[in-house]
């Protein structure tokens, strides 16, 4: 292949991928996502079960 039209077929490519990609996500910031998924993940730690300490362990009489 040719290395213009290889290079014009990249181009095409990335142009449509850019295109594509700009349709796809929200126009909501990364730091603004990324603070949310921070709240819910707290929210999910929040609200399990606490865990209980394992029971203490008795030394062997001997």
């Amino acid at each position: 292949m040719h290395c213009d039209v290889h290079l014009m077929l990249h181009a095409l490519t990335a142009d449509e991928l850019r295109r594509t990609a700009a349709e796809s996500t929200p126009a909501v910031p990364l730091r603004v996502r990324l603070g949310w998924t921070l709240v819910e993940f707290g929210l999910r730690l929040a609200a399990s079960r606490p865990r209980t300490a394992p029971a203490a362990v008795r030394p062997a009489t001997v």
